[in-house]
């Protein structure tokens, strides 16, 4: 960790003070401007609605890395290896390190439909070139409720921020795509999953904060994970509008290892 250059796995305080150092490429910097201040300002005077993350960016727990491209093979490659060194370190890190990814913003304005598309083909990606096996007791079918996406054995839940949002600021990031990546465990070792008081408390505290943050009601796809018409995939990028949003999971998952050679686009 802390290793020398964008693309490696690094801390918070190692993060920024790269950053004020002049250390990362300009849209680095942005970056995590965005995402701190995002955090951590207010918005229709109602704090960022995931209190959790904001409490963990507060106390620099969170983890980071730097994606020079969001189709380049060696880019995503690294992007894996950075995932997996992650997972071999978060639980002694920090009690809510979850891993922020930036990516470098594209040479022109995408799309909803476009960042859609981008996203489930770094996930594929990702996937394809996963070096153990999907773990037996999570489906394979993104219709199933227990479904989630999975890499180095771990179940984990990716969100999004990226630009094309305007009413749900919540998710919006003027740079680029940007995708945090909390495990499973995380949520469970807090005591905070769909299944218990404590989650059901916090679901309905970031709900609340939710409707003041943005100034709309929350998105119909919110939901809790195993509970029967919730389903994980919508939620890792909230639709904008419906009729850019895949209306299927745009993503194919096998149990084979190790996977079948493929070649990445």
């Amino acid at each position: 960790m802390n290793e020398p250059g964008i693309q490696s796995l690094m801390d918070q305080e190692t993060l920024d003070r790269r950053v004020r150092a002049g250390d990362t490429p300009a849209w680095v910097a942005d970056h995590w401007r965005s995402f701190r201040d995002g955090l951590l300002g207010e918005r229709n005077e109602t704090p960022f609605p995931c209190f959790f993350g904001a409490e963990s960016v507060h106390q620099g727990e969170p983890l980071y890395t730097a994606v020079p491209s969001m189709s380049d093979a060696d880019a995503l490659l690294t992007l894996r290896d950075r995932i997996l060194e992650y997972l071999d370190c978060y639980r002694d890190h920090a009690d809510r390190a979850s891993l922020v990814t930036f990516f470098e913003p594209p040479e022109r304005s995408l799309s909803e439909a476009e960042y859609h598309d981008t996203l489930w083909h770094i996930l594929q990606t990702l996937h394809l070139h996963d070096p153990e096996p999907w773990p037996e007791d999570i489906p394979t079918d993104p219709d199933d409720p227990h479904w989630e996406f999975c890499l180095g054995g771990e179940p984990m839940f990716p969100t999004c921020r990226a630009p094309f949002y305007e009413r749900r600021k919540s998710r919006y990031c003027p740079i680029g795509l940007e995708i945090t990546f909390q495990p499973r465990s995380l949520f469970e070792s807090l005591g905070v999953t769909g299944d218990t008081d404590a989650g059901q408390h916090a679901r309905d505290v970031i709900q609340d904060r939710l409707e003041g943050y943005d100034g709309v009601c929350p998105h119909a796809d919110l939901g809790d994970w195993g509970v029967e018409g919730d389903r994980e995939w919508p939620q890792y990028m909230l639709s904008e509008d419906d009729g850019q949003a895949p209306s299927t999971c745009p993503i194919t998952i096998t149990r084979s290892h190790p996977k079948p050679a493929a070649q990445l686009p």
